[in-house]
């Protein structure tokens, strides 16, 4: 047969793959990871969050059941107690660093009305400046207080 009778073309090889648009893959994966990474963060700090609250509320027990230490040992703790929840439950820098009256502010504005800046709540303010442990009830009613603020933390959206 006759080559030119056929006709016949040369073989073409087919255009080269770009990188762009990527597979669908890829856009999954792009959609996947940040979503996946918010999730996991999410999920930490709804982790750390029930912890602090569920070690503070059995904290809070021991120190009311515990009969060995006096009132004003047991509101020296409470208060380190509270302290330590506000920082774990909360921006570092929004609670770490507040001492008296803003203080009593912050703790006043997780709870209905104002029992810390204008209730019982003071005694975690003007405790080391006290010459008189507090009172058995004093004490009760701040833990009662304090007790009303966890369950208002744990309430809260992280």
């Amino acid at each position: 047969m006759n080559p030119t009778l056929l006709d016949l073309k040369d073989i073409h090889e087919p255009e080269v793959i770009g990188w762009w648009p990527p597979a669908i893959g890829w856009w999954i994966l792009a959609v996947l990871i940040p979503l996946l990474i918010i999730f996991f963060i999410w999920l930490y700090k709804r982790l750390t969050r029930k912890t602090a609250m569920k070690t503070a509320n059995k904290k809070l027990t021991q120190i009311k059941q515990d009969a060995t230490q006096d009132n004003y040992r047991k509101l020296c703790d409470i208060s380190v107690l509270v302290r330590r929840v506000a920082i774990s439950v909360s921006p570092r820098s929004k609670c770490a660093g507040l001492i008296g009256r803003q203080w009593l502010e912050f703790l006043d504005s997780s709870v209905k009305a104002t029992p810390f800046t204008k209730g019982i709540g003071q005694l975690l303010a003007d405790a080391p400046y006290r010459k008189t442990s507090p009172t058995d009830q004093e004490l009760f009613q701040l833990i009662d207080l304090c007790e009303d603020w966890l369950k208002a933390q744990a309430k809260q959206k992280s």
